[in-house]
């Protein structure tokens, strides 16, 4: 089964329709590039509500920054073009509307327990498909991959049976199709 993000929108003081955006980003796999990326949003105010890097192609020196963002359509446009603006930017591409795509995240998920919540916890591991990636005898950490949304209602559930720490990727994401971005 595929799936394609789904903007959220929301209004802001019955004004403004608020959306959320993943936008792609092909850079020049060099010194500073990631500073001059974040400084544009952090100097217009804009929120950065997920972030992942890596290198793509080491032969040609780019990486792909993946940024989940939110705001109206007038700001996220305008984020858009001065992304596209920067010099060691290849490529921007909106994986939420214009090549619609696939996105996920993987999280590390650490749950202390004994007893009934152990046993509860390890029965909802297999229904969300969780991965034990180490255990104890007083504690599990699972691996998990999925949506946002997947990721959050594990974590909820994981809460009452003892919660100790979760650690998130942040979203990657990737075009449906045969072309590469």
């Amino acid at each position: 089964m595929t799936e394609q993000p789904k903007s959220a929108y929301f209004l802001v003081d019955n004004k403004a329709a608020v959306i959320s955006k993943t936008f792609a980003v092909l850079v020049d796999n060099e010194a500073g590039v990631l500073a001059r990326v974040v400084g544009l949003f952090s100097g217009r105010g804009y929120n950065i509500e997920s972030l992942t890097v890596a290198e793509v192609d080491h032969l040609d020196h780019t990486s792909r920054i993946t940024i989940v963002t939110s705001g109206t359509s007038d700001v996220l446009e305008q984020i858009k073009h001065q992304l596209e603006r920067l010099v060691p930017v290849h490529k921007v591409i909106d994986l939420t509307e214009e090549t619609p795509g696939i996105q996920r995240e993987m999280a590390l998920v650490k749950v202390a327990g004994q007893g009934e919540k152990r046993v509860e916890a390890m029965r909802l591991s297999d229904v969300f498909r969780a991965r034990v990636v180490d255990t104890t005898h007083s504690s599990f950490v699972f691996e998990i991959t999925g949506n946002q949304q997947k990721i959050d209602a594990f974590v909820d559930l994981m809460r009452p049976l003892g919660l100790v720490e979760v650690s998130r990727t942040g979203v990657v994401a990737i075009t449906r199709g045969a072309e590469a971005m």
